[in-house]
């Protein structure tokens, strides 16, 4: 294995982290998500035709129940996010003041100011190389899975609605990248692009960040959606694309069993 692959993946790995407030590095997934642009006029309708009344927001106690739970998903592992990998929303810095809801997106935190926020952990199931497989193939099979933080936030006074223009906002002035800093660790995004957004909510959002991780260009991708006054955040990081540059699928359905624990 060649000293240039373990710097790249120590990188990777040590980038994610930070990223997505995440040690482990998991699974494969079985859905894709659509070409940039996609969908972004489907869901400004959908802005638009939102009722002029704020439903009210979920309690901590109500958003427990709401929260991701290993029955809830078909593969893959659901974990509580550990204190230690929650990087605070006060920490997330932006070049840009205009940049800082997808920072804080990317980050693993939420936009604006919640009534009730929870988190939870998804780490996909992982892959194994096939027998005798070059060593530097093996390891990013190792490393093919995605990690993906759920965070809850449910608003008071319309904040929920906020939050998604927020961040479609912040992806049109920022298309052309920014940077930010979690925990004090600065990451370099060099692009932004709007894509499909799923069906099933009362609004959606997503998005994929290009990410410089070292001399490598890689995809981190994210997933939005708002029933009534709560907003569930899913940004995504697969380490084998961050060693590689290629492209991955998001979990679409780990978007699906969250909103069916939404209604």
């Amino acid at each position: 294995m060649s000293s240039l692959v373990v710097r790249r993946t120590a990188l990777a790995a040590s980038t994610a982290a930070l990223v997505l407030l995440a040690t482990a590095c998991g699974g494969s997934s079985d859905s894709k998500d659509a070409k940039a642009g996609g969908g972004s006029t489907a869901q400004a309708d959908k802005t638009a035709s939102a009722s002029a009344a704020p439903a009210k927001a979920l309690g901590a106690a109500e958003l427990e129940k709401a929260a991701l739970t290993q029955a809830d998903v078909k593969s893959g592992k659901v974990t509580e996010l550990p204190a230690k990998d929650d990087v605070a929303q006060d920490k997330v810095k932006t070049g840009d003041a205009a940049c800082t809801p997808l920072a804080l997106l990317q980050a693993g935190s939420w936009v604006g100011t919640p009534a009730a926020t929870v988190k939870r952990s998804w780490l996909a199931d992982g892959k194994k190389p096939a027998a005798g497989a070059d060593p530097k193939v093996a390891l990013l099979a190792g490393l093919d899975r995605e990690k993906v933080i759920v965070t809850l936030a449910s608003y008071d006074d319309g904040g929920a609605e906020q939050a998604l223009k927020d961040l479609r906002t912040a992806a049109d002035k920022c298309a052309g990248g920014y940077s930010y800093t979690a925990d004090g660790t600065r990451t370099e995004i060099a692009e932004v692009a709007v894509t499909q957004a799923p069906e099933g909510a009362d609004e959606a959002f997503a998005v994929t960040q290009t990410m410089n991780a070292d001399d490598v260009k890689a995809p981190v991708k994210a997933v939005v959606v708002r029933k009534g006054a709560t907003v569930a955040y899913l940004p995504a990081i697969n380490l084998a694309a961050a060693v590689s540059g290629k492209d991955f699928d998001f979990p679409t359905a780990l978007v699906d069993a969250q909103l069916a624990k939404l209604k």
